[in-house]
């Protein structure tokens, strides 16, 4: 008489089963955004941030990028009826607790994605806007209209460089003062966006001794500051030193960190502060991978710590107790950023 196969050595017992079928799933936030084969943004950016947030990564092709770390050279943009039916056929079976909107490749890729966001309105929506320069123009003009009239209407927050979002929201902004938040914030506001996250916003340079990411000709440092804002005013914001080198995925990095923490239920003036923490420290412990940018090292803080005698290495174990106001950000026992306030 044949006997009943034996389970697999890895497969779940019946009470392990229910275990796992109880057990929460993460918060899912889906992102559009384009396949970046140097792994520095665009889509593995953000899933390798979102996934270091604790949250699960539904990631949407909307262009497939042509670039090394140093530059874009060229983007096939995804036809639009493929971008809706990715996200169609994932949302038919996965909630979403929030969205991640990158780069959508063409006009029509932004209409694609307007319309499926149109479908959850209390969903929050994260809105990166990169610089896109090495667009050419006949594709840039379409592209932002779009941006403009369709994804803007249904952001939460806005995130964006500074100049670049004064080219975007205030094209004919003509004053040698630069544009402050709260006026891109209004801008923004004529669309329907709610708050807008400037960064890259340069302050004038404080003489004194020149740090590792500040140091700049006679020994004076140069800060920048990240604010959000809304058309009331400056709400809050972050103050860090510049770093000397250039960096490839800090704006992916940061609005996907935002969009896990929002989707995740935090309040939003405190997922600003963490995410800009978070942003801050993934640039501290970049990497170089090929000769150009520097990419992010989003899971910073699962490194093994340093061994004993080597520079970061940890306190000794009595020494463990010792409250130090830079120790850590609660992730790993890393360094937490460097705040100027």
């Amino acid at each position: 008489m044949s006997s009943s196969p034996s389970p697999r050595p890895d497969a779940p017992t019946d009470a392990g089963a229910d275990d796992l079928q109880e057990a929460a799933a993460p918060a899912c936030v889906m992102s559009f955004n384009a396949a970046d084969p140097s792994g520095a943004g665009g889509l593995a950016g953000d899933i390798a941030t979102l996934a270091a947030m604790g949250a699960h990564a539904l990631p949407i092709t909307t262009s497939l990028m042509l670039r090394d770390t140093a530059e874009i050279f060229d983007h096939h943009p995804i036809d639009a009826d493929t971008v809706a039916e990715q996200a169609r056929n994932v949302l038919e079976d996965i909630t979403v607790a929030g969205w991640k909107v990158g780069f959508l490749g063409s006009a029509e890729g932004v209409s694609a994605v307007a319309e499926i966001l149109s479908d959850y309105p209390d969903v929050p929506l994260v809105s990166y806007l990169p610089n896109l320069g090495w667009l050419d123009d006949d594709q840039a003009q379409p592209y932002l209209e779009a941006f403009r009239d369709l994804i803007l209407p249904a952001t939460e927050v806005l995130v964006g460089n500074h100049k670049t979002l004064t080219d975007f929201l205030l094209p004919d902004w003509d004053s040698e003062r630069p544009a402050s938040a709260r006026e891109l914030a209004v801008a923004a506001g004529e669309r329907g966006t709610r708050f807008v996250l400037v960064t890259g916003i340069m302050l004038p340079t404080k003489g004194g001794k020149g740090a590792k990411t500040g140091a700049s000709a006679g020994g004076s440092e140069q800060f920048i500051d990240n604010v959000l804002a809304s058309a009331q005013g400056a709400l809050t914001g972050e103050k860090f030193e510049m770093f000397e080198t250039g960096f490839v995925g800090a704006g992916d990095t940061l609005s996907a960190a935002l969009a896990a923490l929002l989707a995740s239920g935090a309040e939003l003036q405190a997922a600003i502060g963490e995410a800009l923490a978070f942003m801050d420290q993934t640039l501290d412990a970049g990497f170089r991978p090929g000769m150009g940018a520097v990419v992010p090292d989003r899971f910073f803080w699962a490194l093994p710590p340093a061994e004993d005698g080597e520079p970061g290495a940890e306190a000794p174990a009595e020494e463990a107790d010792t409250p130090d106001p830079e120790s850590t950000n609660g992730k790993g026992g890393k360094p937490a950023p460097r705040r100027v306030h």
